[in-house]
């Protein structure tokens, strides 16, 4: 059967690395169905009622679910395959700016787009965790998807009325256990210090507005750890490198419920077994709060000067399993799958991206756990391993 290009009634901006426009195909919005009439239904399989895996003694394993090519078909049948390889998919919507800037209750094809992602997530066995992201899943430093005319900062009142809005609706309409209000905040704080309070003073107001509502949930923002620890030389300012910016974690204390971290060390070591054997056991040392992990990977191809193989993939996940494993409440690898860049940078061309768009992607095509066709990598068998294992240490009081 000629594969269908995915439908927007079932993807939304799924990374930080992109997939803002994975959808050629518009459609009406409708009520329930996950899938365009015609298309392969997914199965249909209920979650366990085995309880949550946030309720249990072990960290809790997930991916970003970007299939290998855009396709409805691909789509469903990566859906079917996280639910054998993980506990849970992170979501990481943009905020819809003008749907939320006034209200929070509404109806709206990306509304739509959004549950049926968790249909999907359900139907495969999948528990999810939500973040609200602002900015550009491929450059961190602005915004995404303003209106024109909005002023980008989070000192616009706008700006703060749809973001607050639109975090209350994910909050009552996906019950997330877990509740991230950005990513990678630190890189924006570096690019904007003139705005650092405008969002931090944000996060604390809806932070406040969702404890009112789901005293249970527990709310983080993302760090970029590389950067927190001025690896990037053209990004550190002249600090050095291994110096860690607290600084920029304080300033949400202590209205963090768990410090969350994101890592790409290859664009720092030359090979996964270059990571220092204390790279990350600061966090450690610096809080009792649980951890986790929101994003992350190593590329198995090199690309240009960027070192990448299949050793040193499975170098990175024992660097962070052996550093930081028994204190994390869930680890999310980037993908599971590397992706076919042909079909994707049709797809984004289609939509209107820039070619640096398309390039930054790229940088991440590899980074997956088995390759697009499905042939796994050597990390994937230590990822499971892992994943099988029982139980983190218990962290400080919540």
């Amino acid at each position: 059967m000629k594969n269908s290009p995915l439908p927007r009634n079932l993807v939304i901006p799924l990374a930080a690395l992109v997939l803002i426009g994975l959808a050629c195909q518009a459609g009406e919005p409708t009520a329930a169905p996950t899938v365009a009439q015609n298309e392969p239904s997914p199965p249909t399989e209920p979650v366990s009622d085995a309880g949550s895996v946030f309720d249990g003694d072990r960290t809790a394993f997930g991916f970003y679910p970007v299939p290998p090519e855009g396709t409805i078909e691909a789509m469903l049948k990566h859906f079917g395959t996280l639910g054998e390889e993980a506990d849970f998919i992170l979501i990481q919507p943009n905020i819809f700016w003008e749907d939320f800037v006034e209200r929070v209750e509404g109806a709206s094809e990306k509304r739509t787009n959004l549950t049926n992602q968790t249909v999907l997530a359900r139907q495969n066995g999948l528990e999810w965790v939500f973040v609200v992201d602002p900015l550009n899943g491929l450059n961190r430093r602005e915004f995404f998807g303003l209106p024109e005319g909005w002023e980008a900062s989070f000192g616009n009142p706008d700006v703060r009325e749809a973001f607050s809005n639109f975090t209350l609706w994910i909050v009552r309409e996906f019950e997330p256990r877990y509740l991230g209000l950005a990513l990678e905040i630190n890189t924006y704080m570096d690019a904007h210090p003139d705005d650092v309070e405008n969002f931090v003073s944000l996060y604390r107001e809806v932070y406040e507005r969702v404890k009112a509502e789901a005293p249970d949930t527990q709310i983080f923002v993302t760090f970029q750890w590389d950067d927190l620890n001025n690896m990037f030389a053209a990004a550190a300012e002249g600090r050095p490198a291994g110096q860690t910016n607290w600084d920029q974690v304080d300033a949400f204390e202590p209205y963090l419920d768990l410090w969350v971290i994101s890592s790409y060390p290859y664009f720092a070591f030359p090979d996964g077994e270059g990571i220092a054997a204390d790279y990350y056991t600061p966090l450690l040392e610096r809080t009792d709060k649980p951890l986790a992990v929101a994003e992350g990977g190593w590329i198995t191809q090199p690309i240009g000067p960027i070192q990448g193989d299949e050793a040193g993939q499975t170098a990175y996940l024992q660097a962070l399993h052996d550093q930081l494993g028994d204190r994390l409440d869930f680890w999310v690898y980037l993908v599971l799958s590397d992706f076919n860049m042909d079909s994707f940078a049709r797809i984004m061309r289609a939509e209107g991206r820039a070619e640096s768009d398309i390039e930054g992607l790229g940088t991440f095509a590899s980074v997956g756990l088995t390759r697009f066709d499905g042939t796994p990598k050597p990390a994937l068998a230590l990822w499971n391993a892992y994943r099988g294992e029982i139980p983190r240490v218990p962290s400080g009081p919540r």
